[in-house]
């Protein structure tokens, strides 16, 4: 019996200053699916049963979740964002909701007592105030998801996404499966147990890292940490589903007196309001996170994810496995991406805090490089590109011969439209691996030179070939 893990991770984390160029715009969840101590009857439906319960928790949120990208070729799914897929739900009004007395007021009231005791603080603050403050953060008591919230994911726009998937399945049935959720939102982990287990979930009190376990609908062990670092290690496979593009990021402008540190502060002409300022002098952010080589006037650098990579290089290199990173993004190209997102349309990042999904674009160079060489790393490459080489179209085109509903149809080629097109989703999001160098070493380097000698394939980054 093949005891290979399956992680899925999703996260449910002044005015003497001058003021900076307006930035206008706009917790999450692991799940680690491991093998057991013993292959259970029926193993191979259970394993499907697992893949499937594994997909159907990405729409609930941004994941880091465990994937397979082995010889097998086995994929895993993304999920869509406002940012590229901006529609609004039947029935919505064109103006936001109202803010009222409630937690939009109780956040901002937040803010301002700690900047006013504090003075400015770092956009990566904010974010993390905005989105995981255990009592008003946006992840911890909002996190709107489908046509009636904030945003919606890949496999709400099309089963295509999931289907192209579903070779999953091939690494599950060889292995006895439990799942591991990572998750800091109360409100996530309740949709996950209602959907895995029907709700049928104990509290785990007395142990400091699994706060929740239960059993699936189809009797796979599921549980539920806080942290990553509780998730035991082990041959994993990870996939970062829109993850990494939602951690707090420090913002930096490049100026005659050298590169400041973009800061949110209290707006002095409007003071129930925010605004940005630039830092009078360097700060130990600005010391530390830009390189000296660097030519944007306008850089955005997110420790954390720096932290995380760093996290999954080191239990792939020791343990084995791969890493699946799908999200929007840039190989060290873009510069101001920080935005927000409301009732599906783009929201300023100052305006209601704590009511809003804010994000910025994920700098793959900078993920590249916090793997300080312990896994080799392929991508990022266009979700289209992927997508293709994981056999979509063949995909597409066996539901539209199995569909007589014309309606279906239209909705297939229009979903499929959505993920593909370069101008949707299709250039937008990029997928970016982590793989064991031994995975890419070539098998017949003996027998010819290296320059003859092809890589092997990997799923998704390879032409997809059919026998």
């Amino acid at each position: 019996m093949s005891r290979k893990n399956l992680t899925v991770i999703t996260v449910g984390p002044s005015g003497a200053y001058p003021v900076a160029r307006p930035h206008t715009a706009a917790g999450r969840r692991v799940v680690t699916q491991r093998p057991g101590p013993g292959a259970a009857e029926g193993e191979e439906e259970r394993a499907r049963a697992a893949g499937a319960a594994a997909m159907s928790l990405l729409p609930a949120r941004r994941a880091l979740l465990a994937a397979a990208l082995g010889p097998a070729g086995r994929r895993r799914l993304p999920r869509h964002h406002g940012n590229r897929c901006l529609c609004r739900p039947p029935g919505a009004g064109g103006e936001p909701e109202a803010e009222g007395p409630g937690r939009a007021s109780a956040m901002l009231r937040h803010l301002l007592l700690k900047l006013r005791a504090t003075g400015p603080v770092t956009v990566a603050e904010y974010m993390r105030e905005a989105l995981t403050n255990p009592g008003e953060g946006y992840y911890t008591r909002r996190g709107g998801i489908g046509e009636s919230g904030d945003f919606v994911t890949s496999p709400e726009i099309s089963q295509v996404f999931g289907e192209v998937f579903k070779q999953l399945a091939s690494l599950l049935s060889k292995c006895d499966v439990s799942i591991h959720l990572v998750e800091v939102s109360p409100k996530l982990s309740e949709i996950q147990a209602q959907m895995l287990t029907g709700g049928k979930v104990q509290s785990n009190p007395e142990d400091k890292s699994v706060y929740m376990k239960g059993i699936s609908k189809t009797g796979i062990p599921i549980f539920w940490y806080r942290d990553i670092q509780d998730v035991p290690l082990g041959y994993s496979f990870y996939l970062a589903h829109e993850f990494f593009d939602a951690l707090p990021i420090h913002k930096f402008q490049r100026t005659d007196k050298g590169w400041r540190e973009v800061l949110v502060d209290i707006d002095p002409e409007v003071p129930d309001q925010l605004r940005f300022v630039l830092s009078p002098s360097s700060t130990p952010a600005t010391q530390n996170f830009i390189q000296p080589e660097e030519t944007r006037d306008h850089v955005e650098v997110c420790p954390e994810a720096g932290v995380i990579i760093q996290n999954l290089a080191c239990r792939i290199e020791k343990g084995g496995g791969a890493a699946l990173v799908a999200d929007y993004g840039h190989d060290g190209t873009k510069t101001d991406t920080f935005r927000g997102f409301r009732n599906h349309k783009l929201h300023d990042v100052l305006s209601a805090p704590g009511t809003a999904d804010l994000t910025a674009d994920v700098d793959f160079s900078y993920l590249r490089k916090m793997t300080q060489g312990r896994t080799a790393t392929i991508g990022p490459i266009k979700q289209r590109e992927f997508l293709k080489n994981m056999g979509i179209d063949l995909r597409l085109q066996v539901l539209l011969q199995n569909s007589r509903d014309t309606a279906t149809r239209e909705q297939l080629l229009h979903s499929y439209d959505m993920l593909m097109n370069p101008k949707k989703m299709g250039d937008c999001f990029n997928f970016f691996a982590l793989l064991p160098y031994h995975r890419l070493a070539r098998p017949d380097k003996k027998h010819k030179p290296e320059s003859e000698s092809p890589l092997p394939p990997v799923a998704g980054f390879s032409e997809l070939v059919l026998k």
